[in-house]
């Protein structure tokens, strides 16, 4: 199977980011602020400062984290035809974007904060959306407890679609809370570790850092088997070194010692290889995936977890700028969207806006739609007799035409992609002239898209959980 990805390192060249990483590993160490991971590395032979929260991690203990670590698993949905293998077979797999702050009303085009009833329309469009193949909390719901909003981000998601449903986490109370949703819609906890229904994002904190709330959800979610996304943020300049390979050393870094974590917590448990990384905005801090080092470094990050044989997250896919529509400018439009070239496995970013602060329904069917007749640059192509297909040209032989060949027409469907008009029309549009008819688009979808709901006693018991975790939280 042939396919068009871009490599940017030699093996010299990752053989070289590896032994920095490990070199990193050994001398630096990362900060990990909870005692009780800290005590579970050492106890696992790691060297720990207990009064800096250091653990410096021996070339051997990430190798072992590697070999323990499986090369390959689902992402399992409420309706297994969702299901996603790890890792893909050619094509990447996409999702929303991850827990903007706010979205923009598809009524006034205003900025406003998004209820529960809104996140269940993210999530029902989403499912409506050929593009989407699972789903990354898209917006924060601000009318339940802030300390829940994350159980109640997951379990509306589990409700509102039947596709994976990827979650955020930020301390180990929040995580066995998740755990106690997904075992009620998996049908217990045996049966989601199973049939892990949602994966969790426990982002570090670059460079080398990991939070005490995250890293002990982390723990939380390895032990249950449900999938971990080590999500490394690192900025050039910012959180990581400057230069380009500096940041995929630091990405590396990030990477390894998420594994090692996730490993020593429970042996076999999944985890994938995270990177959203990308240079700020030295002119507002804000961090910038149109600048044109975020193709190499997706590029880079996505051949590392290659050589470890890890399934990845590291590109990004969505038009949006500060407002809905496409980004203004070519250049910055091709340097976000090239990034899906890199191998990645899984890509966010539909739908989001504003350095993912912010997202709209419509925003969401313009980036699916624009997938839709992008990812043809992304198949493979198959090289074998039938589309070798020298018998044929013996057949033809010099000069003449293969139009009436019968390999043309078996061939034709599969061979050759058929551009979608429709779709191609609202690209070509300007932004202000194409929003009306996604506007009009998103509704239809929500009017007319039935999703299949939870059994009653399995939603009612849902609702009591997080009912009861509200009460105990206030």
């Amino acid at each position: 199977m042939a396919s068009v990805r871009w490599k940017c390192l030699s093996s010299e060249e990752e053989d070289a980011i590896h032994q920095k990483s490990i070199e990193a590993l050994e001398d630096i160490g990362v900060l990990v602020r909870s005692e009780s991971v800290l005590s579970m590395l050492e106890d696992s032979g790691a060297i720990v400062d207990a009064r800096k929260r250091i653990a410096v991690m021996p070339e051997s203990m990430v190798n072992e984290a590697l070999r323990k670590a499986p090369k390959s698993f689902k992402l399992c949905a409420r309706d297994s035809g969702n299901d996603i293998d790890l890792p893909t077979d050619g094509m990447p797999r996409l999702s929303t974007d991850g827990l903007t702050l706010y979205m923009i009303d598809i009524d006034t085009g205003e900025q406003r904060n998004a209820t529960r009833q809104d996140f269940g329309d993210f999530a029902k469009l989403a499912d409506a959306l050929d593009a989407i193949d699972f789903f990354w909390p898209i917006v924060t719901i601000s009318d339940v407890p802030v300390q829940c909003h994350n159980a109640y981000e997951l379990w509306t998601g589990i409700e509102n679609c039947s596709l994976h449903v990827q979650g955020d986490c930020t301390n180990a109370l929040d995580a066995k809370k998740q755990i106690e949703l997904g075992s009620i819609a998996a049908g217990g906890r045996d049966e989601l570790r199973r049939r892990p229904l949602f994966s969790a994002a426990t982002n570090p904190i670059s460079p080398l850092s990991f939070d005490e709330g995250a890293v002990e959800a982390q723990v939380e979610f390895a032990k249950a088997g449900i999938p971990i996304l080590c999500h490394s943020m690192s900025m050039p300049g910012s959180s990581s070194p400057v230069t380009i390979a500096g940041t995929v050393v630091n990405i590396n870094c990030e990477n390894l010692a998420s594994i090692v974590i996730t490993q020593v917590a429970s042996p076999g448990a999944p985890h994938i290889y995270g990177s959203s990384s990308a240079p700020i905005d030295m002119r507002t801090g804000a961090i910038d995936f149109s600048a044109p080092e975020h193709l190499l470094i997706s590029a880079a990050a996505g051949q590392m977890a290659k050589r470890y044989h890890r399934p990845c997250m590291v590109a990004n896919w969505g038009m949006g700028g500060e407002a809905t529509g496409v980004k203004a400018s070519f250049s910055e439009s091709f340097s976000y969207i090239s990034s899906v070239f890199s191998g990645s496995d899984l890509i966010p970013g539909i739908g989001g806006l504003d350095c993912s602060k912010s997202c709209s329904l419509e925003q969401v069917v313009l980036d699916s739609y624009m997938w839709d007749n992008f990812r043809a640059f992304l198949r493979d192509f198959r090289i074998n007799d039938e589309t070798l297909a020298i018998d044929v040209m013996r057949e033809v032989g010099q000069g003449n035409c293969y139009l009436a060949h019968t390999h043309t027409a078996r061939n034709y469907g599969s061979s050759l992609h058929k551009w979608d008009a429709e779709k191609l029309s609202i690209e070509s549009a300007s932004s202000d002239r194409m929003m009306p008819e996604l506007r009009d688009a998103a509704r239809r979808m929500l009017a007319d898209h039935a999703v299949t709901l939870l059994e009653d006693d399995v939603r009612e018991e849902g609702e009591r959980v997080l009912a009861e975790y509200s009460r105990s939280t206030s």
